[in-house]
């Protein structure tokens, strides 16, 4: 069995990285879904929403003469693309505002956390005894 740019098909997730997972598809051949195609909203960690051996629907994105196949949850499980009806297009203005509030906040608080600890933490000064 070919695979066709375009086609749905299923397969089950065989491993997880910090960049995407791969799925193996029911033909045998093995596939990479790239982190960005997980979901349709920003994934800082995979495993929050893959597991090894999940059963998963993907779309057929690439194959190349490699034999490198690029695949996409999100694409898959998409009404025709921009027009899905996901978690995140439900929720009203006002949240996805406050959820975009407190991210952003979270990713402040750790930015600095981690430059202050590069610089010698609160409080310090470079001060020559004089």
């Amino acid at each position: 069995m070919s695979l066709v740019v375009g086609a749905i098909v299923e397969g089950m997730v065989t491993g997880i990285t910090h960049f995407g997972a791969f799925v193996q598809l029911a033909n045998g051949e093995t596939g990479l879904v790239h982190i960005s195609e997980v979901a349709d909203s920003y994934v800082k960690d995979i495993n929050e929403h893959l597991q090894k051996k999940d059963k998963v629907k993907v779309k057929v994105l690439s194959v190349d003469g490699n034999g490198k196949i690029g695949l996409s949850i999100k694409q898959a499980n998409s009404s025709g693309g921009r027009g899905s009806h996901s978690k995140a297009s439900r929720m009203s203005f006002e949240d996805k505002i406050n959820k975009f509030l407190k991210d952003s906040d979270e990713r402040l608080l750790d930015l600095k956390r981690n430059t202050e600890s590069k610089r010698g933490g609160k409080g310090s000064s470079f001060r020559a005894n004089v």
